[in-house]
């Protein structure tokens, strides 16, 4: 009825170590790109709604801010 088993049922394949950490090393890329454009995006809808910026203001700091964003982060 039990069957008692000396060692592991699959040992599965063995890893890829190369391909996961090009995987990680690519999540972590798009987790930074991804939050800091979230950020700048909040950063220029602020803007936009709660001063007198405007649709046009918030559209140009939002660029601006990428820009930065971007150089600062690379």
């Amino acid at each position: 009825m039990d069957d008692h088993h000396s060692g592991p049922v699959e040992t599965g394949a063995p890893m890829n170590y190369e391909e996961h950490e090009s995987t990680y090393d690519l999540f972590i890329a798009g987790t930074k790109w991804g939050t800091m454009i979230l950020v700048v995006l909040l950063i220029a809808m602020a803007a936009g709604f709660f001063t007198t910026a405007g649709f046009l203001g918030a559209t140009i700091l939002f660029i601006i801010l990428n820009i930065a964003g971007f150089l600062l982060l690379r």
